[in-house]
């Protein structure tokens, strides 16, 4: 075994290694208003997952740049709403456009060919070609901080108020999601994605 110490090695070597050894990783494709001009800022992030079910929240980590919040942060903070999009094959390319650094001002839509669809509960649009959209509000926010005292990310719980699935990826008998039809993509490591590949079934004891 290779052994190292997270205190010994860089912050670039600790993300290295748990981007490359927590995989795969959800897409949070994340939709908000800007605080600055209300254009709508897309941005995608795989430090995303599920947290409750009651009530219905998802984490989302954003790291800060610089010391400075990103956009999609800010914006949560400010407005409170948001939309989280489930990446599929269709709108991987697209997602991916959008993670540019462009200015708080300029909506990273305008790079990629996807268009927005009104929301239901929330004033953020969703975006439209996405098989799912997941309205949410801002929960609550925690700071995380490095062993300087800098705050190097925002930690955000937000809580799913409306859901919109694409009739294709929802068996309305059964109440599941149809995974061959959505198409989820998940984030790995440096450039790399991967679609959904083999499964198997473990039944619980």
């Amino acid at each position: 075994m290779i052994s190292f110490d997270s205190d010994s090695i860089s912050a670039n070597e600790n993300y290295k290694l748990l981007s490359g050894l927590v995989v795969p990783r959800p897409i949070a494709f994340v939709t908000t208003l800007s605080s600055v001009n209300g254009v709508v800022n897309a941005a995608p992030f795989s430090f995303f997952n599920v947290v409750c079910t009651e009530p219905p929240l998802l984490s989302i980590s954003v790291a800060r740049s610089g010391g400075d919040h990103k956009d999609t942060a800010r914006n949560l903070l400010h407005n409170g709403e948001g939309v989280v999009h489930i990446v599929d094959e269709n709108t991987a390319f697209d997602m991916n456009q959008t993670a540019a650094r462009l200015r708080a001002d300029q909506s990273e839509l305008e790079l990629t060919r996807l268009t927005t669809a009104a929301s239901k509960r929330v004033n953020v649009p969703g975006i439209a070609e996405a098989p799912v959209r997941l309205e949410v509000t801002l929960h609550r926010h925690l700071t995380i901080e490095n062993d300087r005292g800098e705050i190097v990310n925002d930690f955000f719980l937000l809580r799913v108020v409306h859901y919109e699935i694409d009739e294709r990826v929802y068996d309305v008998d059964q109440g599941y999601i149809v995974l061959d039809k959505l198409k989820p993509v998940s984030r790995l490591a440096g450039n790399d994605y991967a679609k959904l590949g083999e499964r198997f079934v473990l039944e619980r004891p």
